[in-house]
């Protein structure tokens, strides 16, 4: 098998996401070329993270007029790569970059596809991969055919290698009529934080429990830390507390750290649907029938406001050891 993968970067920084599609495509590929895509311009300083994370090659196309993630035009760029190639399986992580690009190169290389991939494939009989369905609440087995296959893995489900190995370079030209792009970016807002929730690891999220936005230190000053991103429940951005940007669930964004720290949110099933994939979730709620507590790992029944500067308290000190 020839794998490529997709190395998604953000402003010439490749984020974890993409480091876990090239050590997952790395893995699949066994001793086979796996082959990293890069788009945009970055140092070969972040290049070699690439190799380090399991790429044999990384092909990069570093036009500045690529800088801006197009959907359109990179997927037209990746799927030539593939074909040009004779590529049989295409990565990605199924980040918002990611949803946007696998089905389009799907379509144009005419390949089958599975997103929310949460296995390695088994090829014993077939090609057979794991995937998340029903917002996390099911599995799915699926057997994709064709002789190409997309898949489109699960942020912080896989492991990271660190192979050592140098950096293979190879400059690639755009093998597609710009012209024939029909879309372009007029503005990007981008959300401003500390973590993205998208890469974090660890998750601090309140809810209308905490009684208003002056309140919010409280979540802050835990998540500082911890060293984890923060974020909130529908209601709480609806009514404009905190930015939409931090609303996580069936709505919002659905994330995957290895700890979910929620305070004062009733755990409704359109939340659950965007954390419940989280390896441990501790809620904080002084409602002991709050719904959250049948979902959570861990759950403490009290005020927020008495807790928090507790287990806050407790983590400095423990930093401190």
């Amino acid at each position: 098998m020839s794998i490529f993968v997709f190395a998604e970067n953000s402003e010439g920084i490749f984020k974890k996401s993409a480091l876990e599609a090239v050590s997952y495509a790395s893995e699949i590929a066994g001793s086979n070329s796996c082959t990293a895509i890069s788009i945009g311009e970055v140092s070969d300083e972040q290049l070699n993270a690439l190799a380090n994370a399991g790429a044999s090659q990384v092909i990069v196309y570093n036009e500045s007029g690529l800088n801006q993630f197009n959907a359109e035009s990179y997927a037209k760029l990746i799927a030539g790569t593939v074909q040009q190639n004779g590529g049989s399986v295409l990565v990605y992580s199924n980040t918002y970059s990611g949803k946007a690009l696998a089905p389009r190169t799907a379509a144009l290389l005419k390949a089958s596809i599975a997103s929310g991939v949460i296995s390695y494939p088994d090829t014993s009989n077939g090609f057979l991969v794991k995937r998340s369905v029903y917002s996390g609440k099911a599995f799915a087995m699926v057997n994709l055919p064709g002789a190409i296959k997309v898949l489109a893995i699960t942020p912080n489900s896989f492991n990271l290698k660190s192979t050592g190995a140098t950096l293979n370079k190879v400059s690639g030209t755009a093998s597609y009529d710009s012209s024939e792009v029909k879309t372009k970016s007029i503005e990007v807002s981008k959300a401003s934080g500390k973590i993205a929730l998208t890469e974090a690891e660890l998750v601090v999220s309140g809810g209308r429990g905490m009684k208003g936005p002056e309140n919010w230190h409280l979540i802050e000053d835990l998540a500082d830390t911890l060293g984890a991103a923060t974020a909130c429940s529908k209601p709480v951005s609806d009514i404009h507390w905190r930015p939409h940007s931090e609303h996580v669930g069936q709505t919002g964004i659905t994330i995957k750290p290895n700890l979910y720290i929620a305070v004062g949110i009733s755990g409704a099933i359109q939340h659950l649907a965007g954390v419940s994939s989280s390896k441990v979730i501790v809620a904080i709620n002084k409602d002991p029938e709050a719904p959250f507590f049948k979902a959570a790992d861990y759950g403490i029944v009290g005020d927020a406001f008495e807790v928090l500067p507790k287990i806050t308290e407790a983590a400095k000190a423990l930093k401190a050891k």
